[in-house]
This record gives structure tokens, C-alpha cells and sequence, in this order.
């Protein structure tokens, strides 16, 4: 709605571990209605995640510096740094990483079968086992860590929203980060 006030044009590619829908950019009320229609409705095809296939795509199709909001959990074993490295250097490109809160701290259970969303893959977990919990504390940090690491390294604003909270909150803190450096 914002861009509709603002004049702007407002695009979006939908992506897995391929491109599912690509909706270019354009101005008007109609189409940022398309755009929310889409979002909402929107079911993929493919389950897997390829951050680094939308931001190849997102650098082929959009030709003109934009604004572009990336917006995924980053939650991948397929690598994307160089691919972000790319996008970033072409476009003003933001990080919206979204999380939930149950996903960084297993309760201490006992033994619960976990199903990995994107391969079917079952695995069963003692997550009473003071190491493991300890071990997935660590993995959690590392790779919140690394994330933040590659998105200064690349000028990349990110913000983190959990999926229990407004957020409205943390977008409007990015974006007046964001300001305060102009």
C-alpha cells in the first residue's frame, strides 16, 4: 500500500528450489491487489528451498536498481552467498528472515520423531540428552551468526520477525535504520 501511495512499481518472484510464479513489476492499486491476492492464495509446487535460484532469477529479470525484499526462513543446505553477493550488488536488497521461536529452542521431550518439511526425511531425537540440546543451541547460533555475517558483508539490511509477534515493530525499526543512514 505503500507503494501505492509512493507511485512505485511492485513486483514479485515466488520461489522453491525453482522459480514457481513470477509476477513483474508494475504500478496501480489493481495490481498491488493481484500481488496480495497471489500471496495469499499461493500454494508452491515443489517443497524443496533454493534461495540462490530466486536470486539468480530476481538478477536476470529486473534489469533496472530496485528495492528488493528477500523474505524466507534462509533455512537451506543449498549455498547462496555468491548468488547474494550478486543480487546485492545490483539491487538494494533486503533481508526479512522469518522464524519461529520453536525452532530455536527444542523442549526437552524425549524421544520425538522430527520430519524434515522439504525431503519427507524422519528422524527420531532424544531431545531429553542434555548434548544434543547443547549441540542444537550451537548449530542455531552458528548459523544465525553466519547469516548476519553474510548480510554485512554484502550492505544487506536484515531483519529478523518471529512468527508469534507483530511485525510491524521490527519493520518499522529496519526502516528507520535505514532512513538515519541517508
Amino acid at each position: 500500500f505503500s507503494a501505492i501511495q509512493n507511485n512505485d512499481k511492485v513486483g514479485v518472484v515466488f520461489f522453491s528450489d525453482q522459480i514457481e510464479k513470477f509476477i513483474p513489476p508494475k504500478k496501480g492499486s489493481s495490481h498491488i491487489l493481484r500481488i496480495i491476492r497471489e500471496i495469499v492464495t499461493f500454494t508452491p509446487q515443489h517443497k524443496g528451498t533454493d534461495i540462490g535460484e530466486g536470486l539468480k532469477f530476481l538478477t536476470s529479470a529486473i534489469k533496472k536498481r530496485s528495492t528488493t525484499f528477500l523474505i524466507s526462513d534462509f533455512i537451506t543446505d543449498k549455498p547462496f552467498e555468491r548468488e547474494l553477493r550478486i543480487a546485492a550488488g545490483k539491487h538494494d536488497l533486503v533481508s526479512l528472515r522469518i522464524t519461529d521461536k520453536r525452532e530455536l529452542i527444542i523442549p526437552r521431550m524425549g524421544l520425538v520423531k522430527f520430519k524434515d518439511a522439504e525431503t519427507g526425511q524422519e528422524t527420531w531425537i532424544d531431545t531429553s540428552k542434555h548434548s544434543w540440546n547443547e549441540a542444537y543451541q550451537k548449530y542455531i547460533q552458528n548459523v544465525s551468526a553466519k547469516l548476519n555475517k553474510v548480510f554485512a558483508n554484502n550492505g544487506i539490511d536484515n531483519t529478523l520477525i518471529y512468527t508469534d509477534m507483530d511485525y510491524v515493530k521490527p519493520l518499522m525499526q529496519m526502516f528507520k535504520r535505514r532512513e538515519a543512514r541517508r
